[in-house]
């Protein structure tokens, strides 16, 4: 599939910020399955974008800006071709061991309750895919996807207490849970094209998304996507990955001094043959 992205997000201060901070990991790698065809990042005027790859080898982007500063814009356009690897990720160097990625963090770390239901979830399921694969799907039944946005800070436990949340939230759960049964997880963060009335009710249509990876001896790593209960097809594309979302957030950032400060944000991704201009 040839997937295009156009994804705009704009900042508005008032009065103006100082200044601003931002680090975008906006950028998809080539891997088996993926290939980046074309892709760009525009900001506003003055920026500097400054690129290398962070810790665990996505690529990002930094820049710095002095104010006042009224409005700021970040504009992605890429088109990417896809195909169907079954969720199973080959092709990329990996910086670190898997046992890494059993590393709780404050975002993913279980309480008594989530602890309860990952060791039950699939618990008699003979190898460690199929209790996967269960565990996604237990995940799904368990919690109800709301389409209000949570606080970035809501943790796994919090999130499963409440049995809802966005695709961020079923990612930490699905991330904490794989690694209280010994199974190292991480966050992925990156778009999805929607594909019928149950991707657009459940997941966003065309929205940017979020889900996990799990490693399994043989297959090494294997997407999972808990809000739709199945592994990433080609409607998929795959941008940064992390511990939790602090370390995958496709735009994160500081600014200095202003008032209030109004986020908008226009995205569409869908399935395209045109050719984009990079």
């Amino acid at each position: 599939m040839r997937i295009h992205v156009n994804h705009a997000t704009t900042y508005s201060y008032d009065p103006p910020a100082n200044g601003a901070i931002q680090t975008l990991r906006l950028t998809p790698r080539n891997h088996d399955g993926q290939y980046v065809v074309a892709w760009r990042i525009d900001v506003s005027e003055g920026c500097q974008l400054r690129a290398h790859q962070d810790a665990f080898g996505n690529l990002t982007h930094t820049f710095a800006l002095d104010g006042p500063i009224s409005e700021l814009r970040v504009l992605v356009e890429g088109e990417v071709e896809t195909q169907d690897t079954a969720g199973v990720i080959r092709g990329i160097s990996e910086r670190f061991p898997p046992s890494l990625f059993l590393r709780s963090t404050d975002l993913t770390l279980p309480d008594t309750e989530l602890a309860a239901f990952a060791e039950s979830a699939g618990k008699g399921e003979g190898d460690r895919i199929a209790r996967l694969h269960a565990l996604m799907e237990a995940i799904g039944e368990a919690m109800e996807f709301d389409a209000d946005p949570t606080h970035a800070s809501t943790t796994a436990a919090a999130a499963f207490k409440q049995k809802r949340g966005v695709c961020q939230d079923f990612a930490h759960v699905f991330t904490a849970c794989a690694r209280h049964i010994g199974v190292p997880a991480r966050y992925v963060t990156g778009y999805l094209v929607g594909d019928g009335a149950v991707a657009e009710q459940r997941a966003g249509h065309q929205a940017g998304h979020a889900w996990s990876e799990a490693y399994v001896d043989g297959l090494g790593w294997v997407g999972f996507d808990p809000v739709l209960s199945q592994c990433p097809t080609d409607a998929y594309v795959r941008l940064a990955v992390g511990l939790d979302y602090l370390g995958a957030a496709p735009v994160r950032g500081n600014r200095y001094g202003g008032g209030d400060e109004h986020l908008t944000v226009a995205l569409k991704v869908d399935q395209s043959s045109r050719q984009v201009q990079g």
